[in-house]
């Protein structure tokens, strides 16, 4: 499962997130795939994922996932990551700047019968409420 866990992360974080291509989500994911991102609630099934994917990418243009390290086992793989777009909507209370944001990230996967059965995601909220407040002071 190595060469596939990492095949699964690469295509997800590649074809779902940086290409926002939600035609993908069937291939990789699990028809009742569940989700925690760190920048709302938990997500249940193909849909309710896909509308995240949607919530970020509106609020975030040009946004993209990086995997900047990534350790893969048989049925889990874990992702240093780093998440970054440009700041067009108002987004987690912060109104648009037209600014890059980035913020670390780190993410969990569980893989099931050759597909993405579960995904934990933490990222560094506390450094991008940082730099949303950086940003806005600087548009002021």
């Amino acid at each position: 499962m190595n060469d596939r866990g990492t095949q699964l992360v690469d295509r997800f974080y590649a074809d779902i997130w940086n290409r926002h291509d939600k035609s993908a989500i069937p291939k990789l994911l699990c028809a009742d795939f569940t989700f925690r991102g760190s920048l709302g609630p938990s997500k249940v099934g193909h849909e309710e994922f896909a509308s995240y994917v949607d919530f970020v990418h509106d609020s975030l243009g040009d946004y993209r996932c990086d995997i900047q390290d990534l350790v893969v086992s048989d049925h889990k793989a874990f992702a240093k990551m780093l998440f970054s777009g440009i700041h067009r909507k108002t987004f987690l209370g912060y109104e648009p700047t037209s600014l890059r944001v980035e913020w670390a990230g780190a993410a969990l996967f569980t893989f099931n019968e050759g597909m993405i059965a579960d995904l934990w995601v933490l990222g560094d909220l506390q450094g991008l409420h940082q730099l949303l407040e950086r940003n806005r002071d600087s548009n002021m």
